[in-house]
């Protein structure tokens, strides 16, 4: 298994109180930020035994869910959902 696997189920986990936030404030972005944060984990485990081309589309869409998840953290912020996150 990759080194990072555990690397982003922490990243997973600590998402759980902005999640909180979120289902109160805006539950779209809260559903939005759950289904971005599962794919990472699910699609790099899948990842790590595919090969040539499927190998690298799920490492393509754990890069994308991860920039979404940025955006997601962004907007929060921008509407004032909660104070600017320390860099992970």
């Amino acid at each position: 298994m990759l080194r990072i696997y555990s690397e982003v189920l922490e990243v997973v986990a600590l998402l759980n109180p902005v999640i909180e936030v979120l289902d109160r404030k805006d539950p779209d972005l809260a559903n939005q930020c759950r289904r971005a944060r599962s794919s990472m984990p699910l699609n790099l485990r899948e990842g790590s035994h595919g090969r040539g081309k499927s190998r690298s589309n799920r490492y393509s869409f754990v890069a994308g869910s991860a920039d979404e998840l940025i955006a997601i953290l962004d907007t929060g912020v921008a509407c004032e959902y909660f104070a600017p996150l320390p860099e992970l």
